[in-house]
């Protein structure tokens, strides 16, 4: 009877109420430096499990260094795979992915052919130089590299093709969602994180200094906040203050121009790799590593016991870097705190103690490693056409039988000039 008569009756409508955050919204005192690593009675246990795992990390990073370009640019992607691991669980929902048999697989089809198409163009022409002595695997390799962005065109929509096909009623949000996550991840992510392959052949020290000098700002900042720590410095990061920063600024900066002239003397750093080899490298280091004697400016004091010094010119290039680093780069921090608090979360991961994920470790070295690949490019590299430059459009552009044509060719223009100047 009591269904029957609720039967009868009409129904109201249900309200639907807003999930309320779970956002802890920090108390008065809290917001005056609660949060701050100084007020914070487990601080000296933290810092020496973060430290624990700083010097593996350093002494794992510099022997891949000394093994050279190849394991650092395995490295990367190892480490580029383990950080679209993290963020694609950062959204991933298990009831959804059970009703959904193999979406999970589509995202890393559009990691991998992201992948393929980016490492594809930074490395073809050293790919092609590699290879060269072989005429089975030049030619292969130069078909593969002419129709590169054709196959990976195709390897992308065939992902969007699979990804409309398995449409589901109900899951259209959860699906579309995903499929923009992805996207949102290998333009964020990926693409920035690349640069550091670039950065590597260009020369180890183009990697090696911008990566040290974002290390040397965090353990900085954080050794400052630890012991001086007391003006809050953003929101978005509570422990982070203004005394940690502004050392860490003074440190990275000083640091970079002392670096900068050690790293600067080693061939093994500074000269670029133009093949995938592994052997040991020797070439001219150019203008920028070469001492030149800078006179100091008549107003120092006369009590200076220096009038003059050598140093390396790259090390005034290493200034700008350490200066992005201490002031820039950090604000790829503040937008990772951002974006984990709209998440709730504390860390993209626990694969290291103590710092949480590599997405964690990785955010201001992605900042870093495009405007290191950038100022390269702008202010060092010479705007001038190489010997090596256009060689290397030969080799990738042009076959075996148009290569000997054009040797020719130019053999009968060089013979005749000589004939017409004599």
């Amino acid at each position: 009877m009591q269904k029957e008569n609720n039967s009868g009756t009409p129904s109201t409508p249900r309200v639907r109420h807003r999930k309320r955050s779970n956002e802890v919204i920090p108390e008065a005192n809290k917001a005056n430096g609660g949060h701050l690593l100084v007020n914070d009675h487990n601080k000296y246990r933290s810092m020496w499990i973060r430290t624990h795992s700083t010097v593996w990390m350093i002494g794992g990073f510099a022997l891949i260094v000394y093994m050279g370009h190849l394991y650092i640019t395995a490295m990367v992607v190892v480490i580029q795979i383990f950080m679209a691991k993290e963020l694609f669980n950062l959204l991933r929902k298990a009831h959804e992915d059970r009703r959904l048999p193999g979406f999970r697989l589509l995202n890393w089809h559009f990691f991998f052919t992201a992948m393929v198409f980016v490492y594809g163009r930074i490395l073809s022409h050293r790919l092609v130089n590699t290879v060269t002595p072989d005429k089975f695997l030049y030619k292969l390799v130069s078909s593969l590299i002419k129709y590169h962005m054709a196959i990976c065109y195709f390897s992308y929509i065939a992902g969007f093709m699979w990804f409309i096909l398995t449409l589901k009623k109900k899951m259209y949000k959860y699906q579309f969602g995903q499929y923009a996550w992805t996207h949102m991840i290998l333009i964020v992510v990926f693409t920035q994180s690349s640069f550091t392959v670039a950065n590597i052949f260009e020369g180890i020290f183009w990697f090696l200094l911008p990566a040290s000098l974002i290390v040397i700002n965090d353990i900085f900042a954080y050794i400052f906040g630890f012991f001086f720590g007391r003006t809050p410095l953003i929101k978005l990061s509570p422990k982070k203050t203004w005394e940690g920063f502004i050392g860490a600024s003074v440190t990275t900066i000083i640091s970079a121009f002392v670096l900068a002239n050690i790293m600067g003397r080693f061939q093994w750093l500074t000269c670029p790799r133009k093949d995938l080899s592994t052997g040991w490298l020797h070439c001219d280091p150019g203008p920028s590593f070469k001492p030149e004697l800078y006179t100091f400016p008549e107003w120092i004091p006369r009590w200076f016991p220096w009038k003059d010094i050598y140093i390396l010119p790259v090390q005034l290039h290493a200034l700008c870097l350490g200066l992005f680093a201490s002031i820039i780069a950090p604000f790829g921090g503040f937008f990772a705190s951002g974006f984990k608090r709209a998440f709730k979360v504390k860390d993209f991961g626990d694969s290291i103690p103590g710092h949480g994920g590599i997405t964690d470790r990785m955010d201001c070295q992605m900042v870093m490693a495009v405007f290191a690949y950038i100022y390269h490019q702008s202010f060092v590299v010479p705007q001038t056409v190489s010997i090596d430059m256009i060689l290397d459009q030969i080799l990738t552009n042009l076959t075996i039988e148009e290569q000997q044509a054009l040797l020719l060719k130019l053999g009968q223009i060089l013979q005749d000039r000589f004939i017409g100047n004599s």
